[in-house]
């Protein structure tokens, strides 16, 4: 079979493997759609453990099942999640089941970026499932993505009505935009250095998108009845785009980390303001899987305007090519690797 092998942003190349062979318990798909994550051109995460095939936001259909597979049969449409907890240590049962140990060593076999993947026999027990009728391949794309959104807004606690500030408007921003338009959040902003994408955001819910080059805390107050906002939801690891953010929530208010800077970078926080009015900072990492649950629900009554998202569909072949689309983040907002196109 034909995958894309990662080896920098500058260097995919289309391989030959050999198709997984699957065992008890365990599936193999064909690959049907499968999204261009930004942590896939995260170059300082993935090139350490490069060459590899990437791609963790797949659908595809089910063509060989393994001694054992009840609920699943060839021919079925699916999302699989690539990692998956366990469901039973003090973290899960917690609540933190991104946090879980068993979800980071989970993953399927070799990744999207191939013709045919092998889900082993704990991902097939929690991290497959059944694309609606109404949803394409390419918006199943969108499950994972939306997923890890929804776990952040939910991590918040963000409640109708109050004002959200979105720092980056790529693809996660966008979603967040959508996702907090479609939960009933007040008003929206969202920032980007980025003409092209600052204009997506007005189109995917934003009330009002700032150029990151202006004073963003004072455009805030100007477009927030002179508040700031009570939730800032940080999507890129850009330290200016950081700072902007520590000075734009508003007392009560609370900062997300959606996205992160380079392992080594110090994020300097101003903790006696914070202290003195009550202003949290938390983190959000991935998806649980009633995370999931929820995305394709989202997805399925169109209560998130993913399919509009999509601005790229290459073959497999093309792959490098999404990967200096996406990594150059310019004019494309979702890219989707369409294996067998």
């Amino acid at each position: 079979m034909r995958v894309a092998m990662y080896y920098s942003n500058k260097d995919v190349r289309v391989e030959e493997m050999p198709v997984p062979k699957i065992g008890k318990g365990e599936l193999l798909i064909k690959v049907m759609a499968s999204g261009i994550c930004g942590s896939d051109v995260m170059e300082w995460y993935r090139i350490k453990k490069a060459p590899r095939v990437l791609g963790h936001e797949i659908t595809g259909e089910i063509v060989e099942t393994g001694e054992g597979v009840k609920n699943y049969k060839k021919g079925d449409r699916v999302f699989v999640s690539h990692h998956v907890p366990c469901n039973t240590c003090r973290y899960c049962l917690s609540g933190y089941h991104t946090a879980c140990e068993t979800l980071h060593k989970t993953n399927y076999d070799p990744g999207g970026f191939a013709e045919y993947l092998r889900v082993p026999e704990i991902n097939v027990d929690r991290g497959v499932y059944l694309l609606p009728e109404n949803m394409s391949y390419e918006e199943g794309t969108f499950i994972e993505p939306l997923g890890c959104v929804l776990r952040g807004q939910r991590v918040v606690n963000l409640k109708p009505g109050q004002s959200v500030l979105v720092i980056g408007s790529g693809m996660s921003g966008l979603l967040h935009v959508n996702l907090a338009r479609a939960l009933g959040a007040g008003k929206i902003i969202a920032t980007d250095i980025n003409k092209y994408r600052l204009d997506a955001a007005l189109r995917f819910g934003a009330d009002d998108a700032i150029h990151a080059s202006e004073n963003v805390s004072r455009r805030v107050r100007e477009l927030n009845e002179n508040r700031l906002a009570d939730c800032v939801i940080i999507c890129t690891g850009a330290m200016p785009a950081i700072n902007q953010a520590l000075q734009s929530v508003d007392s009560g208010g609370t900062i997300l980390f959606f996205a992160v800077p380079e392992p080594g970078i110090n994020v300097s926080v101003p903790i006696t303001d914070f202290w003195r009015n009550e202003i949290k900072i938390m983190t959000s990492y991935g998806a649980s899987p009633s995370d999931l649950a929820i995305a394709i629900e989202l997805i399925k009554a169109q209560r998130v305007n993913v399919k509009d998202m999509i601005t790229h569909r290459l073959s497999l072949s093309e792959a490098g090519l999404g990967f200096k689309l996406v990594a150059e983040a310019k004019e494309s907002i979702k890219v989707i690797i369409e294996t067998w196109r």
